[in-house]
């Protein structure tokens, strides 16, 4: 099975907000993302899945705009590291998303280990003192195991740094051991996106095919084969490269244009899809 993920981030703020939001209107943006795209890839659904990341505020607009049948797979970026139970804690959790309120929401899939969550872990756990990879892990393992419990799948990402990259398969087992803990796994229940995060960004060089395929092989090797998708960043320019490595079974889109209006564009999104599937 192929996966295109979409992130849209914070893609709802306006520009006069400092966003990128060119879509539509803020209350209408969910709805209009889901509106925009979920026909267009009907043809296309047979060969793929295409959850989507909405940010908190949009998962209902998102669902009320879902065709029957629709090819939208809708899903939240994370889920707080403890949740609701019958008989337990009822839901004090402010601030907290559970994993069981984004399923009530109506999403399938949840993000966890996006390198700017991982990024806010570490600042967090610094302010106190502590410089402990494994102890981000831990936390998102937390996360993991509350979303499996709650009936979600998983996209679980990792990716090393530029300090990292030294000793980059042993980070990537510590983030996939650590953080799949206990996690049952079977039946595309999580799916693995890499990201080399020493290569995102403005002025960046990208890894190539070799060494995405090298990754891939080693994270295949690592979870028992897992599904590996490119979480580096899907798009226009690196879609037919992706398409033709064995082992990556979709990647990670977030914006769609990167100069002039940047942003996310429903029709640019559609020809990344068919650049990436051939079409």
């Amino acid at each position: 099975m192929k996966y295109i993920f979409l992130n849209l981030k914070r893609f709802d703020i306006p520009p006069e907000l400092g966003g990128v939001n060119r879509l539509a209107p803020t209350p209408k943006w969910g709805w209009a993302v889901v509106t925009g795209v979920q026909e267009k890839l009907c043809p296309l659904v047979k060969e793929c899945r295409f959850p989507i990341f909405f940010p908190e505020a949009h998962i209902l607009g998102a669902n009320a705009a879902l065709m029957p049948d629709s090819p939208v797979e809708l899903g939240c970026q994370g889920v707080f590291r403890q949740d609701t139970a019958v008989g337990g804690n009822f839901g004090a959790f402010t601030t907290g998303r559970t994993a069981h309120a984004a399923s009530a929401l109506g999403c399938d899939w949840t993000m966890i280990g996006h390198c700017e969550e991982r990024r806010d872990k570490a600042g967090i756990l610094a302010e106190a003192g502590v410089t402990d990879t494994a102890a981000v892990n831990r936390i998102l393992n937390q996360e993991v195991r509350r979303a499996a419990e709650a009936g979600l799948n998983v996209l679980y990402c990792i990716g090393e740094t530029a300090e990292e990259s030294p000793r980059r398969d042993e980070v990537l087992r510590e983030q996939l051991t650590i953080g799949l803990e206990g996690v049952d796994t079977t039946g595309g229940k999580v799916v693995i996106a890499y990201e080399p995060v020493w290569a995102i960004g403005p002025g960046k060089t990208p890894p190539g095919r070799e060494f995405i395929q090298e990754v891939a092989q080693v994270i295949k090797g690592i979870t028992g084969g897992l599904d590996v998708v490119y979480g580096g960043g899907l798009k226009a320019d690196n879609a037919q490269m992706l398409a033709s490595i064995p082992e990556i079974a979709g990647g990670l889109i977030a914006l769609t244009r990167f100069t002039g209006e940047i942003g996310f564009y429903p029709d640019e999104y559609i020809e990344i899809i068919r650049l990436y599937l051939g079409k």
